[in-house]
């Protein structure tokens, strides 16, 4: 028994430790934007000082088009309070990357969108499940991650945004 509680509270340690993203940096991956231009994934992460949410999305993934339409709704206010800027990168893959770009323009997202149409992006950040997204600092350490999405997680999301752009951290 007390080896099986030992397991657990290691267990709970190392979710706790991976979900707030133990200060890992962006690493350098080619992507692309809407336009079709090839950038590094370290030229667009960026902003300053204030926070960033790089979120991890597909058009085929419901969960994730609801959060970004969530976020839609209250991320002019997010901006003006805490300076966030919400990174959206797309794993659809090379056959339906050229579906991006209208869908988008259909949600009226006004985010910066990128697509990581060979998942190096994906790979290298350790994402297996969308919508996956990430809470960044203005150095581009990652602070907090989460999967999955359930209605009012984004509300959570900014309660940790507004923290980390008064403290700079968690």
């Amino acid at each position: 028994m007390k080896h099986l509680l030992s397991a657990i509270v290691f267990c709970f340690t190392i979710t706790t430790f991976a979900q707030s993203g133990n200060f890992k940096k962006i690493p350098t991956v080619e992507i692309k934007s809407l336009s079709g231009q090839t950038v590094t994934s370290t030229d667009v992460i960026q902003n300053g000082d204030a926070p960033i949410i790089l979120s991890f999305w597909a058009t085929w993934c419901k969960p994730c088009v609801t959060e970004l339409n969530a976020i839609k709704e209250v991320y002019e206010e997010w901006q003006a309070e805490t300076g966030v800027k919400l990174i959206a990168i797309s794993i659809d893959d090379p056959r339906n990357a050229t579906r991006v770009k209208p869908f988008v323009k259909g949600q009226m997202w006004e985010y910066d969108i990128y697509i990581d149409e060979n998942s190096d992006l994906r790979r290298a950040m350790n994402v297996n499940n969308i919508p996956h997204t990430f809470l960044l600092n203005g150095k581009g350490e990652v602070l907090w991650q989460h999967t999955g999405y359930i209605p009012g997680d984004e509300d959570k999301l900014f309660t940790l945004i507004r923290k980390v752009a008064k403290d700079g951290s968690l």
